[in-house]
């Protein structure tokens, strides 16, 4: 369970979020759509308080904090039960794959070596990278690199995983595989909100959608409803070059939807 609640941010005289409330069940893919410097990235650092908002409440799994933050130890709980993948995958060069992946197990979860080779092992296999392991960042593609990223977040067993554009460096053919990873996270029951413009891909795998537009929330509601009845002129504006494409999985039920991700 996620609520976030009246989130507002500024730097300096420039206001970049304005009273954001954000509600998800345990599970659910929240996407965030909207244009470029609208926001989506710093709301999703303020969830975890890599950005501390300058107003506003956060809770995640029970864990509640109130801005100002008064106890830095909540800071940690917090971003315990968060892991965020970036848009430039932010891996260490000088370490491998496998090396990736253990080293903040241990560091963040204190797990020990073997447990963490044990986990690192099992989500590199779900994200396609199990013949990687001994492979340096630099000898990888970008799309590679990114689902890498992706078995580092399972590993450190988050309730929420943030995910900022993840393919926005990536060409279509190497979006195609890491959007298939973001899959399999869905299939896993693991709460995900991602900002994307992977317009397709949104209306497909979320259970929710949120337009935002100059740091406000515009427009939410299921994907049904966003990109085919959109209520907001502005909403409407902006989806006006997405191409509908028939049948999608937006069509379908609720209840059966989820069954469908599994790749």
């Amino acid at each position: 369970m996620i609520n976030i609640s009246n989130i507002h941010k500024s730097f300096g005289n420039q206001t970049v979020l304005s009273g954001i409330d954000l509600h998800a069940r345990t599970g659910d893919v929240v996407t965030l759509i909207g244009p470029s410097g609208t926001g989506k990235t710093t709301l999703l650092k303020c969830i975890n308080l890599l950005e501390t908002p300058d107003q506003g409440e956060i809770e995640i799994d029970h864990v509640k904090i109130k801005i100002p933050i008064t106890n830095t130890n909540e800071i940690l709980t917090l971003r315990r039960k968060t892991a965020m993948v970036f848009q430039q995958y932010n891996l260490f060069r000088n370490q491998t794959v496998i090396q990736n992946i253990v080293q903040p197990q241990v560091l963040v979860k204190k797990t020990d070596k073997h447990t963490a080779r044990d986990r690192a092992e099992k989500f590199l296999k779900e994200v396609g990278m199990q013949d990687y392991y001994r492979y340096y960042p630099a000898q990888l593609s970008g799309g590679q690199q990114q689902r890498v990223s992706i078995a580092r977040a399972l590993a450190l067993d988050p309730k929420v995983i943030l995910f900022d554009e993840p393919t926005s460096a990536l060409d279509p053919e190497l979006s195609k595989d890491v959007l298939e990873a973001i899959r399999k996270v869905a299939d896993l029951g693991i709460t995900i909100i991602l900002a994307t413009h992977e317009m397709q891909f949104a209306e497909e795998i979320s259970d929710q959608v949120i337009f935002m537009e100059k740091g406000q929330i515009v427009e939410s509601g299921s994907p049904k409803q966003i990109f085919y009845n959109p209520q907001n002129d502005r909403t409407r504006e902006f989806l006006k070059n997405y191409v509908v494409r028939a049948p999608r999985l937006s069509t379908l039920p609720t209840e059966n939807k989820k069954q469908f991700r599994v790749v």
